[in-house]
């Protein structure tokens, strides 16, 4: 079998350990940079093109796609699955998972336990929404935030208020 990791650095700690285990298991390897990819759709059917060649072996892919280039590797990941190709996470799963609030509610309609979460676009009334999740401690966060950034913990009531007005 021939699996493709999709990466953008083959030198990475976590690429090189997929290739091992793929290899240590008797498959063929390689690592493609989805951001060289090159994505061809016409009456053929979709094709993926590596730096000039087409790839037509591919049996699987792992991707490896950084929350900055979601949207083409995403593109990437949905045009090998458009060509048959098995891919150990589905592109939707990829794109759900980046988008904070859209996972909450599939989590939330699913009825996995969470902490009560409210979003709003009407940043008048940030006393209402606060009321909807109820007293301090909260945690606040940005929907552009990540990975800790714009997220503030809230002690009190009041400095909840504050950071809302805030943001």
């Amino acid at each position: 079998m021939k699996i493709a990791v999709l990466s953008r650095n083959k030198e990475l700690y976590s690429t090189k350990r997929l290739v091992e285990a793929i290899e240590k298991r008797g498959h063929l390897s390689m690592v493609i940079d989805h951001l060289k990819c090159d994505l061809i759709m016409d009456d053929d059917g979709p094709s993926v093109f590596y730096k000039g060649h087409s790839i037509e072996d591919v049996d699987a892919i792992i991707p490896r796609i950084g929350a900055s280039v979601t949207f083409y590797g995403t593109a990437v990941v949905r045009q090998f699955e458009m060509k048959k190709v098995f891919s150990a996470i589905d592109s939707l799963a990829i794109t759900r998972s980046r988008d904070k609030l859209g996972s909450l509610q599939i989590l939330s309609r699913s009825g996995v336990r969470m902490p009560k979460t409210a979003f709003t676009n009407y940043s008048r009334q940030e006393s209402k929404v606060l009321e909807h999740i109820g007293d301090a401690p909260v945690v606040i966060k940005l929907l552009e935030g990540t990975q800790g950034l714009g997220v503030v913990l809230a002690e009190t009531n009041k400095a909840a208020q504050s950071v809302v007005e805030a943001f």
